[in-house]
């Protein structure tokens, strides 16, 4: 996978927002017409819990503008006690008749571990900002594969077929560095009722790495594409292919660097690819798990 030319910082909330007060974390992009997206991305309040949000954006071969801004929440924290009191974490959306499916990580804090997550569906109606959940339980809750943490799913529609990617903790330990976080796969029928496996799709690999996770695929002339993040001091951003979407082989090469200096110079994480015209772009976090905000960059593929 060749090296992708950064194009500059997007977005950072100002502090100004109640619920906007940091990060722009896990950005989602999405078409909406010609040269317009719309970026979904979570940010967190004054107790840090995380609230998705979006900004509409120009985008047209190197060069970008934001347009808009949501003035409230697409989706924000359960109720006391629920799956997601502690916060929404966005994995993916996806259009199914005429309305929006957003899939996201439902926060838990822990006593004896930092947390326990799952995933959850909420659907955003034709013509509305706001996204509601199909349940007040989880879509995906641990279970005898995953037992101890799930995160950001990823979602694609393969024929007949829903194709989901998500993280899994296989062990808990005295340190964080010993979750042994990879990826994992699952395939429904309809996009709400899952089968969940056990599939590894893909397992750490570097002696450093403790956590693979945000696995994003594209299905492209029958190849699986998979970027994803791995970790050991700091997050970098990985890439590999399947024939079956199922077992992931890694591939050599940068996908994107930290740089030098500023906002993405410590971590580049949590990535983001569409295709636009001739153009590959990722959208990826930068230092401190998107507290520094999101940038783009680009690929010519034609």
């Amino acid at each position: 996978m060749s090296a992708f030319k950064k194009l500059g910082h997007v977005f950072c909330p100002d502090g100004t927002i109640p619920r906007m007060r940091t990060h722009a974390s896990n950005p989602v992009v999405t078409h909406v017409k010609e040269d317009l997206f719309r970026v979904y991305f979570g940010s967190r309040d004054d107790s840090q819990r995380t609230h998705i949000w979006f900004l509409d954006m120009y985008l047209k071969n190197e060069e970008f503008k934001i347009v808009g801004l949501s003035s409230g929440p697409v989706l924000a924290p359960g109720v006391l006690g629920a799956f997601d009191d502690s916060g929404v974490s966005i994995g993916c959306v996806l259009e199914n008749n005429e309305n929006t499916w957003l899939y996201y990580m439902g926060w838990n804090l822990g006593v004896t571990v930092p947390w326990r997550n799952s995933i959850g569906l909420a659907v955003i109606s034709a013509g509305s900002s706001e996204a509601k959940r199909t349940s007040p339980v989880p879509m995906i809750d641990r279970n005898v594969h995953d037992p101890f943490t799930i995160s950001y799913p990823c979602v694609i529609r393969d024929g007949s077929i829903w194709k989901m990617w998500y993280g899994s903790n296989l062990t808990w330990g005295a340190q964080q560095s010993d979750m042994n976080h990879v990826i994992k796969y699952a395939w429904s029928a309809d996009g709400v009722h899952w089968n969940v496996e056990g599939a590894i799709s893909l397992n750490l690999k570097l002696p450093e790495e403790y956590a693979l996770c945000r696995p994003w695929v594209l299905k492209e002339n029958g190849i699986f594409k998979m970027w994803f993040c791995y970790r050991g001091d700091a997050y970098r951003i990985g890439y590999a292919e399947s024939n079956d979407g199922i077992s992931f082989t890694r591939k050599e090469g940068p996908v994107v660097d930290v740089s030098s200096t500023g906002w993405d110079s410590e971590m580049v994480a949590y990535p983001c690819l569409i295709r636009h015209g001739e153009n590959l772009y990722l959208f990826y976090n930068g230092n401190h798990y998107g507290k520094t905000g999101f940038g783009v960059a680009v690929l010519r593929v034609a």
